[in-house]
């Protein structure tokens, strides 16, 4: 029953949820690294502030491009059994995985405005903060709030046609 009241529906669904998850993602994940690399002030808040829309984009980009694989691994991951949280903390985590390897040299490219070859030969000084970092978001914050806004809608409609075909029968 949470895969029907808490996952997308349709296509329009769809695009609510990845805006929901990806704006609040992008607003927590990419000011949280930063802070964490280069320390928190108010100067830094509003640097970070300046490129999440491009950020934010990029987001929404990688999550299309990386979707369908993450679905695959987390598929060879979990059964048919598994449960409705398991399932979806796999999903997040092959999620995560891919966008975190990704995202921890293109985001330190977009975050500090130059292309270079620093965040390839420190990844794996980055990497494991990054993917942590938004392992929590996602897991924690961005997901749980996008699947309890699209189950407040379903059961809204639901409710709306179990209505409907009362009246109706009246």
């Amino acid at each position: 029953m949470d895969f029907h009241n808490k996952l997308p529906r349709s296509g329009k669904e769809f695009a609510l949820f990845l805006f929901i998850v990806s704006v609040l993602s992008v607003n927590l994940i990419a000011p949280t690294i930063t802070f964490l690399e280069i320390g928190f002030s108010v100067e830094n808040y509003f640097n970070t502030l300046k490129i999440l829309p491009f950020m934010w984009i990029v987001v929404v980009i990688f999550v299309l491009l990386t979707h369908p694989i993450a679905e695959k691994m987390a598929n060879n991951i979990t059964a048919e059994k598994d449960s409705f949280h398991s399932k979806m903390t796999i999903n997040i985590l092959c999620n995560v995985l891919l966008m975190s390897i990704f995202l921890t040299v293109i985001g330190t490219w977009i975050g500090t405005r130059q292309i270079s070859l620093m965040p390839i030969t420190h990844f794996f000084q980055f990497w494991p903060r990054n993917f942590t970092v938004a392992f929590g978001v996602e897991l924690l914050i961005a997901q749980p709030i996008a699947r309890g806004i699209l189950f407040a809608i379903h059961k809204r409609a639901d409710m709306e046609v179990q209505n409907w075909g009362i009246e109706e029968s009246e």
